[in-house]
């Protein structure tokens, strides 16, 4: 029996998981077949946060960099508390 942290962190993987393959959609999954099956197939949040600049790439091409980036903001936030800190995206300067 899973353990109840288990679980959260279960449900808060599929959640991202789930967000990801939206943000796709039925044409990005069309377009990027590696990526959706990267997503779907990810064992962990971190194999997850490492497809992120794929995805960025993948949406960029779909949908133009600013969308892409405003897609890829909201899900990253889902992320927060689910990473090690020496994983977490720092603001940059650039960006502020």
């Amino acid at each position: 029996m899973l353990s109840e942290s288990a679980a959260r962190a279960g449900n808060r993987i599929e959640s991202i998981r789930q967000a990801m393959l939206e943000s796709l959609g039925d044409s990005g999954r069309s377009a990027f077949p590696a990526i959706e099956r990267r997503v779907r197939f990810a064992s962990d949040v971190q194999g997850l946060w490492y497809l992120r600049g794929d995805m960025m790439e993948a949406l960029s091409s779909l949908q133009g960099e600013y969308m892409a980036r405003r897609k890829m903001d909201e899900i990253s936030v889902l992320f927060q508390g689910a990473l090690p800190r020496s994983m977490a995206s720092r603001q940059s300067r650039l960006s502020a």
